[in-house]
Formats: C-alpha cells, structure tokens, sequence
C-alpha cells in the first residue's frame, strides 16, 4: 500500500467491488480495504472460492457475485484483503491494521461501502451458547460447508426463509420455522404491493422458498407472539407463545434475525450525518444524488445508506464512484451524468419493491424492546434492560449519557449489536421520538485494536504484507 490515493473504497461487498472497478478502469489511482480473506460482502461471501458441490444450495442470485469479482480483478484495482478500518477522520486520514501491523494512509476521496448488519435480538437467553444469527448460520454455509442441523429458525424477513431454504436444499434437517411476522403488517404493507409487483421476480422468489419448506413437512409457526431460549451454559430449548398459548421445541441451536440494518459505526465516526427512519427502524446516512455526505469527499454507497439490497448496491457504488471520480477532475459533469443514467434506471427497478418488503417484514416491538428486566441489552458489558430503564428514571436523555450510568456501549462493539435497542428504549421510556434521543456518539478506533500497533505506527513498514 502506498501512503495516498486518488480514492480509497472501504468493503468488498456489491457496492465497493463496483466502486473500486469503475474508478480502476477510468485511470484513478484506487485501493479497496476489505476485512475478508476474498472479494464478495456478506451475500457474495467465498463466491471464487466455494466449496459447495450443489450450486443449487446457494441459488443462481448468489452466484452472480462471480462476474462482480472477475470485473473487479481485470480492472487492476488494488485490492487489500484481511484489512481492518479502524478509523477515518473528516481529512481523509484511514487508519488500517493488516497482520497485526497498523498504518495511516490518506485519499483525495472515499466511499464506504461497508454493507449491512442484522438487527439486534434481544430476547431472554439470545446470549447462550448454540444461538446465532441466521445470518452467521450462512457463512458458515458459504464459506466452509459446514452446517448445524436440527435447528430452530426463528424471527421475520426474507433472509430467514432465504437460508431456511439453502438449508434444506442441502438436506440440513430443519427442527421448526417459528415466524414472528405480526399479523397487522399484511395490512401495513397492502398500499405498497401495486409498485411490489412491477418486480414481481422478487415476490415470486420469497413465496417460492416459503412453498418449498412447508412441502417439506417443517413445522411452521406463523405469527409468534414471544420467545425465550432456554438452558444455563448452553442453549436445551426454545420456547414461544403462540395464540396466547406457551410451547417449547427442544434443541441445542436457534438462528434468529429480524431483518437487516445499514453498518453505520465507520461512517458516525467519521462525522458524517445521519438520520433516524421509522420505515426501516434504523439510522439512515444523509448522502446527495451521488452519495457524498456532509464531509466533503466522503461518499456511502450500498447498504450502508440504507437498505435496498444487492442489485441496487452496485447500482450505488458505480453511481459514487462517477461522482468520486468528477470530484477528482477525471470525468466532467456530463459524461459523469450520461454514465450514471442507466445505473439510475436499473437502480428505481431495484427498489420498487422496498417500502413492501420495509413494512411486511417490520419487527414487533415485543422483539426490538425486552420487556423482561433481565434480558441482556449490551452485550458485550453485560447490561441487562433494567439497568436501561433504571438509567432513564434517573433522569438519562440518551445512548450518550447512558454510557456513564451502565457502560452501555462502551464494549469492543462499539454499540454495533446495541446501539438500535438503546436509542429506542430511552425514546419509549422518555415518551419522545427516536430522532431526539439520537445515537450513540462513536470515535476511534471504531474496531478492537491492539496497544501494541497503535504505539508502532511511527515506525510501521511502508508496506503491509499479504496484498491480493
């Protein structure tokens, strides 16, 4: 790695793979930063490199990621691998460890491309051993072959039913689909289903996956009302309620998930502005037509402004990266508007069917906001939700403030896995919008890094090893 760069593009996933290769093939000096052994995101995880036999398992849609990553290896992009972003000032200074050695480098522009997370969970015993994320139950799919049979699938949105079926389409035995889909959204998200179904490729899709595993004799629970998981150090079993009656599937794993929410946490810290959506019950960055922030020369591209999924992702990063590349005086205003306008087509087809997918798939509150005392909130300090609300009655106005009455997102996370829950349950404590409450305030390092490599960085090599 150099110490400077045209533009510096943060994540490998759709948006950043498209960003840093249409900046590549326009003669920009670009380097792309990515946590990830290979090139891919989140939903294109280990595509070059997979393992799987099947490409039935995985389906056409993951696959597609391939020309992504050839695209991105013939522009002769720089593309840095197993790289951590630890910090981004508004000057453009990046903060990068790589092989436990840390650097500072810097970029006339950079766009963040650093994807989605799944929303918080917090329900009793979300912290035992045996329970993760749907969403990590797939990368261990993708990315290892491996796989946790007799599992319970439990929460709402189309990823769950998404790795329910790659499951099942690898003959993983499933224990029981516990949907927890509120019965009002149907009618929530009606209004939204004209402009749904000029996508309909994507509906059809959903309701194809959902067809498949009940042919397949899984016991599906619609319209779950609570869960508790069960067990002292590890998970024994799940329980739900369900028309106002409790009952309980023993098993030693549960993939929960409720949707996803853009990774903010590079982005707050960075200064850039962001505001609350009661659409998406999440932080939304505040980007222009070209996805540049109120920091002038950072642009967001991706699920990392919002969530409008993959398509529309590469849709977003080659859109920022025409309008990096005018900021750097490489295109001029027009030929960045005549390249971009099929991206801007493609891109309102993409999200046609988003305010349908945003209502039908909204979490209940029983499941965003603990109403058990002891349920863990922050996970990393171990806070427990009366802590939260003891917090407030004390008079806490914010994420902020809650740090010194409960440590409450002061862990290795950073707020990632807590940050959501907090911000809502002040609001709904305090009787006020989430908006006014706010987030927490995030500062770097925004990722774990060792002592040793921040004292180190005078002295750091030019280079670090390992580049791909």
């Amino acid at each position: 790695m150099k110490d400077h760069y045209d533009v510096v593009v943060v994540g490998a996933g759709p948006a950043g793979m498209a960003a840093a290769t249409v900046v590549a093939e326009h003669g920009a000096n670009v380097l792309l930063l990515d946590e990830q052994s290979t090139a891919g995101g989140q939903i294109y995880r280990a595509v070059s490199r997979q393992v799987l036999n099947d490409e039935n398992i995985l389906g056409r849609d993951y696959y597609q990621g391939r020309t992504l990553v050839s695209a991105l290896q013939a522009s002769g992009a720089e593309h840095v691998s197993g790289a951590t972003v630890w910090q981004l000032s508004p000057e453009h200074e990046i903060g990068v460890s790589r092989d436990g050695v840390a650097r500072l480098l810097s970029a006339d522009q950079v766009i963040l491309a650093t994807g989605a997370q799944e929303r918080p969970f917090p329900v009793p015993g979300w912290t035992l051993a045996g329970v993760m994320t749907a969403g990590g139950a797939q990368v261990l799919l993708k990315s290892a072959a491996l796989a946790a049979p007799d599992a319970v699938f439990a929460g709402t949105g189309p990823l769950l039913y998404l790795v329910a079926h790659q499951y099942r389409k690898a003959g993983i035995g499933i224990r029981a689909i516990l949907d927890t889909t509120p019965r009002a959204n149907r009618l929530r998200a009606l209004p939204h289903l004209p402009a749904a179904l000029m996508n309909m490729g994507a509906l059809l899709k959903g309701r194809r996956w959902l067809a498949e595993l009940r042919a397949a004799g899984i016991p599906f629970i619609r319209h779950v009302e609570d869960l508790k998981l069960l067990g002292t150090d590890a998970l024994s079993a799940v329980e739900y309620r369900h028309r106002d009656r409790w009952q309980r599937f023993d098993t030693s794993r549960v993939f929960l998930h409720q949707g996803i929410v853009p990774n903010v946490n590079l982005a707050m810290a960075a200064g850039c502005a962001h505001r609350w959506s009661d659409a998406q019950l999440c932080w939304h960055a505040v980007t222009d037509a070209w996805g540049e922030t109120d920091v002038p020369g950072i642009a967001i591209a991706g699920d990392g402004v919002a969530i409008h999924g993959a398509r529309a992702a590469e849709c977003l990063g080659r859109i920022a990266a025409y309008g990096a590349l005018h900021r750097c005086a490489r295109l001029t205003a027009r030929d960045r508007d005549r390249l971009a306008a099929p991206q801007r087509r493609t891109l309102v087809q993409e999200r046609r069917s988003r305010p349908f997918l945003d209502a039908m798939f909204r979490p209940s509150r029983q499941f965003r906001l603990p109403d058990d005392d002891a349920t863990i909130v922050c996970r990393c300090e171990e806070v427990p939700a009366a802590r939260v609300v003891e917090a407030v009655a004390l008079g806490c106005v914010g994420p902020n403030q809650l740090k010194a009455f409960s440590r409450c997102g002061m862990g290795p996370c950073q707020g990632r896995l807590c940050g959501l829950t907090i911000s809502e349950m002040i609001a709904r404590q305090r009787g006020v919008p989430v908006a006014e409450v706010g987030a927490l305030r995030l500062r770097p390092p925004v990722k774990p890094l060792m002592l040793a490599e921040l004292a180190a960085l005078a002295t750091a090599p030019e280079s670090i090893p390992g580049r791909d």
